[in-house]
């Protein structure tokens, strides 16, 4: 299993690095920059050796850090696990998109069924986490500055992301001990009604995470995300700090000894 996976794993960074390459050299870029915010906490909760539950809610400002707010997410999904190292789910996702240029009066919703694969590799003095993610994005059409419009534009996103993970402790991933954390996610857009921007955007975050106790994490660090929007020849580079909080339960039963 996991030697497929690491297979399907170096085909995919394939075909996202070629189409990264073609969109950012294909067309003259003009590039708008902010600074933001981005809070998250993610939980994964356990229920049974084959079923769990994943939950994720995010918050991001628009600009100069503390501006107003521009997306709010709030993600559900039901997991079956493969192995305790691997794992698919399946869910639904809300996503708020807050008045910007384009909608300068309204809030923009979008809904987004998504499906993933997910895996962990754990070494001594590393731990590497992966997911492949596919998003059916609905997006609600906007009439005018102050006004939504009645349909919906579609298109499909694939996501791909690798966290990588090193201790800066000769304990380990024990609890009260810091690491070091390194983390890239492709996003790659598909559809009738995608033109110009089959490349969405790449988000590379560098940071630290404080582990809070055996099982959770508080990582916080800065991340570049560099956006390619709609017209193709123009782009966003956004700089963030990133705070998430990553949370597990387990709640199976223990054996007895």
């Amino acid at each position: 299993m996991m030697r497929r996976l690491n297979n399907f794993h170096k085909v995919a960074v394939t075909v996202f690095g070629l189409c990264i390459f073609n969109s950012l050299h294909s067309q003259e870029k003009h590039t708008e920059k902010f600074n933001q915010v981005w809070l998250a906490y993610f939980n994964q909760t356990r229920f049974s050796n084959k079923w769990g539950l994943w939950a994720d809610f995010h918050l991001r400002t628009k600009e100069d850090f503390f501006t107003n707010f521009s997306q709010s997410v709030i993600r559900l999904g039901l997991t079956y696990y493969l192995s305790d190292d691997a794992k698919l789910t399946v869910g639904y996702a809300y996503v708020s998109h807050y008045p910007e240029d384009n909608h300068p009066g309204v809030t923009q919703p979008e809904h987004r069924p998504w499906q993933q694969i997910q895996w962990n590799t754990q070494y001594s003095r590393l731990r590497a986490r992966q997911w492949l993610r596919l998003e059916e994005k609905f997006r609600r059409k906007i009439l005018n500055d102050s006004t939504l419009a009645s349909g919906y534009n579609f298109n499909y996103k694939i996501r791909y992301n690798f966290s990588l993970q090193a201790p800066l402790s000769k304990k380990g991933f024990d609890p009260n001990t810091l690491a070091f954390v390194v983390n890239d996610e492709v996003h790659i857009n598909f559809g009738k009604q995608i033109v110009y921007n089959y490349f969405d955007q790449n988000r590379f975050f560098v940071g630290f995470g404080y582990q809070t106790n055996a099982h959770d994490q508080l990582q916080f660090g800065y991340m570049n995300v560099f956006q390619q929007l709609a017209s193709g020849h123009q782009y966003k580079s956004i700089n963030a700090a990133r705070i998430f909080y990553f949370h597990n339960l387990d709640l199976r039963k223990k054996n007895k000894p």
